[in-house]
């Protein structure tokens, strides 16, 4: 695979420095780079202490990891945030925007959510038709059902 290079401008000392997770994922953990104290109820937008410049036709698909909701009461408001390479300048910090559903406290340097780069969809084109042609699995919500 060729490897692709993306810049990247650390605006804190106290975070580690993003890596791999040596044979866990291909996704990447982005870390608080400020201390959050939030209330049930609270919205905020987390500094996560980084900007990036991506290669041109990639995106970063950012999305809360699988314990922050249990270790933190956070939800991801937008579910997945998208950065495209557009967004890289020196003040372009990436961030986190969260709903706190429990009072919560985040310290520097916790693991809030992960990324990965992505290519661009393809140029589509829509194509308008009566019938698709396929047979139905059943409607929405229907895989799983006995």
């Amino acid at each position: 695979m060729d490897s692709k290079k993306i810049r990247i401008k650390y605006h804190s000392n106290e975070i580690e420095k993003l890596r791999y997770i040596d044979g866990k994922s291909d996704w990447i953990d982005l870390r608080s780079a400020e201390e959050v104290t939030l209330k049930k109820g609270d919205f905020h937008l987390i500094d996560l202490g980084i900007s990036v410049a991506l290669p041109k036709g990639y995106e970063m698909i950012i999305a809360a990891r699988s314990s922050s909701f249990k270790n933190f009461g956070i939800i991801q408001t937008n579910a997945i945030g998208v950065v495209d390479e557009s967004y890289c300048g020196d003040d372009d910090i990436i961030k986190m925007p969260v709903y706190a559903v429990r009072d919560t406290v985040i310290h520097v340097n916790d693991r809030v959510c992960q990324f990965r780069i992505l290519e661009h969809q393809p140029s589509i084109m829509f194509e308008e038709t009566d019938s698709l042609g396929n047979e139905s699995r059943g409607g929405f919500g229907s895989t799983g059902k006995a």
